[in-house]
């Protein structure tokens, strides 16, 4: 399957999974261009070759009204309240898994400065991780692993560094603290480099989009990228992406099941939500009988390990359960990628899913639902101008 293996040596940044991700991007110039078309006039990304310890990468810049991120930290610091950031998110002209993706990360984000501060999320206002420059970046990674479409996301435990960092409240130590809760049940480490090596922002990704943490698997490397952060240390500072085929082994889920007998339909569908919005695998309902005769459904929510106490506190939430059962399940999935075909009515993409000797190709829903409201026509109808393009 295709796997994407993610060596946060030097810990993690959005700046740094952008660049490394952007190396393995078969387009980086298209992307970057329709990037900047999707973000204000005032905020630019732009990329360019660059060099740590005698290692060629990549250094991604976020400049905002002139200023590059770092060099004037006042735009750094104005407090932006996690509704202006979700505002901020809705407006994007993007994808809407990758704005789903977008928001999931910015909601872990506020609920660990939630828990470090002791103010509700809705009180919240976010600093560093709340600027544009911060945005540019997570917008990128979740658009980028969008585009990729890797089967397995995986990656080593997260060198933090070691010291104190300048934040908008002052020194604090590293980790910070609301690094620290982003990384919890995430195997971490401290060293000898001084500084902060893991950004609040990097950590949130990677609890987002890692299926595991640990050694390299046994994988066929076809490619790497490899993204410079904007410090110089005595190790050469960047994130290396390494792209490749790993074995079709089975891979372990969470099932977490819960029986609802007292909601309504528009509540479960509204927890559903929720869950996928949080980066559910999958959730569905199942009716059942339960005690006094009661007519019920189960929900179940599938998830990666590291997803467990996320999806739990959803749960809990958004649902009248008390109580929910974890199932640790074997999961066996197909290799799955894109491409797009060019159509009478415009871009198609195509999925493919191909393993154990099977493969099968079917053209995007979003894709066939665009051309079929922009045309006038029926889904069936946009669906045979697809098959019919891709048949020549």
């Amino acid at each position: 399957m295709k796997t994407l293996y993610l060596d946060c040596g030097m810990g993690a940044a959005g700046d740094m999974l952008t660049a490394a991700l952007l190396e393995l991007h078969p387009g980086p110039a298209s992307f970057l261009e329709r990037l900047n078309a999707a973000l204000p006039e005032e905020v630019t990304v732009s990329a360019a070759a660059d060099e740590k310890c005698g290692l060629r990468g990549t250094h991604v810049s976020v400049v905002i009204e002139g200023d590059e991120e770092g060099e004037n930290d006042g735009h750094r610091h104005r407090h932006t309240s996690v509704q202006e950031i979700c505002a901020r998110i809705d407006a994007l002209d993007v994808p809407a898994a990758v704005k789903a993706d977008v928001h999931t990360v910015y909601d872990a984000i506020a609920q660990a400065e939630s828990e470090v501060h002791g103010y509700p999320v809705e009180n919240i206002h976010l600093h560093e991780v709340g600027s544009w420059d911060a945005l540019a970046d997570v917008l990128a990674v979740c658009w980028l692993l969008y585009e990729l479409q890797p089967d397995q996301i995986l990656a080593s435990p997260i060198h933090v560094g070691s010291g104190m960092v300048k934040c908008a409240h002052g020194l604090l130590p590293v980790p910070a603290p609301a690094t620290e809760r982003l990384l919890r049940g995430i195997p971490m480490y401290g060293g000898s480099i001084r500084g902060e090596l893991c950004t609040p922002t990097g950590a949130a990704l990677l609890r987002h989009f890692v299926g595991s943490f640990g050694p390299m698997p046994r994988m066929r490397v076809e490619k790497s990228g490899f993204g410079t952060g904007k410090k110089d240390f005595e190790a050469a500072n960047g994130l290396r992406a390494l792209w490749g085929e790993t074995d079709e082994t089975g891979s372990s889920v969470l099932e977490l099941c819960c029986n609802l007998d007292d909601m309504s339909g528009e509540a479960v569908g509204f927890a559903m939500e929720r869950l996928l919005d949080a980066g559910a695998l999958d959730v569905y309902t199942v009716p059942i009988g339960m005690k006094k005769s009661r007519p019920g459904i189960m929900l179940t929510c599938m998830c990666r390990a590291v997803q467990r106490d996320e999806m739990l506190r959803l749960l809990f939430r958004h649902t009248t359960t008390l109580g929910v059962r974890e199932y640790v399940c074997a999961r066996y999935t197909m290799q799955r990628s894109f491409r797009t075909e060019e159509t009478p009515y415009g871009p198609v993409r195509i999925k493919t899913a191909e393993g154990w000797g099977v493969k099968r190709e079917k053209a995007e829903y979003e894709d066939l639902a665009r051309i079929a409201c922009e045309q006038g026509i029926s889904l069936r109808e946009a669906r045979e101008a697809a098959e019919n393009r891709h048949g020549e």
